[in-house]
């Protein structure tokens, strides 16, 4: 059986989502509740591995059970749903008890469990990813309460000028330039979305999708818009900059803290399979 599990945490006390040995982890710290539940040793698949201190409202990950954990966790039927009279599927009651084994106010929490459907792959199905980046100025003011998940920029920061720069970096191209360079990993990848606007509130977020990230490109790209914003760099130099494929020093990866993994899409379930095949080829070429 293979459950698909919808997840959000707060970032700050987590050495990222990759188990390491010795450090607290997301993914440790879920598997080892599911392991409380289910016996074994649950292996979790994500969709998107995010790095020390960043934050996720709608992270996806996925479950493959053994017999023993389908037997162990169907033991425990759930309560009848009221308007139809029937139990949930066994895979929906996993959720529930993975939060009780985490406890009442945890920070990581799965909201949902549910059957996979036929071909879902987390990682290798997933067609894009989205990203809200917040930063708070000296317009906006800075508030005590959201600093666990908002940059601070002692700047009055130009949010036309950096909307105008972020839209002109969408597309098809290479990214070293905004990205951590990793041994024979290509930085190509399509920018989607990527724009900003000031909420209710005056903090500057930054909407930015793509087909994929790699190491520490949101960061990057947000971090190159505040310098547009602050008046260091002008907005066709952001563009320029990708297209010389050099990192500059006038682009800093701004903080953990304001980056979360908001959404992540799928294709229709009977293509879910095939993007998976289509996404593994891919990155075995690589």
């Amino acid at each position: 059986m293979r459950i698909r599990l919808d997840i959000a945490y707060d970032g700050t006390q987590f050495r990222g989502w990759a188990r390491q040995p010795g450090l607290r982890s997301v993914q440790g710290t879920l598997e080892d509740a599911i392991g409380r539940v289910l016996g074994g040793t649950p292996r979790l698949v994500v969709a998107g591995r995010t790095d020390a201190g960043v934050h996720a409202a709608g992270q996806v990950a996925h479950l493959d059970l053994d017999e023993d954990q389908i037997a162990r966790l169907a033991a425990r039927p759930g309560r009848q749903d009221a308007a139809s009279g029937t139990a949930p599927h066994p895979a929906e009651r996993l959720a529930p008890r993975i939060r009780g084994v985490l406890g009442a106010y945890p920070d990581v929490t799965v909201h949902r469990s549910s059957p996979a459907s036929r071909g879902f792959d987390a990682r290798f199905s997933a067609v894009w990813r989205r990203y809200e980046y917040r930063v708070a100025d000296r317009i906006s003011g800075y508030d005590p309460l959201e600093r666990l998940r908002t940059a601070n920029v002692r700047a009055d920061l130009d949010v036309e000028a950096m909307d105008a720069a972020a839209r002109s970096l969408i597309g098809l191209h290479d990214f070293a330039a905004y990205c951590k360079p990793r041994e024979e990993a290509t930085t190509i990848r399509t920018l989607l979305e990527f724009d900003w606007r000031r909420d209710a509130t005056g903090i500057l977020a930054a909407n930015v999708k793509a087909d994929a990230f790699c190491h520490s490109m949101v960061r990057a790209l947000v971090g190159a818009c505040v310098a547009v914003g602050e008046g260091r760099l002008e907005v066709e130099d952001v563009a320029s900059i990708r297209d010389d494929g050099e990192r500059v020093p006038e682009v800093k990866v701004l903080a953990a803290r304001g980056l979360t993994l908001t959404a992540v899409g799928y294709p229709a379930d009977d293509l879910l399979a095939a993007r998976a095949e289509q996404t593994r080829a891919r990155r075995d070429s690589e």
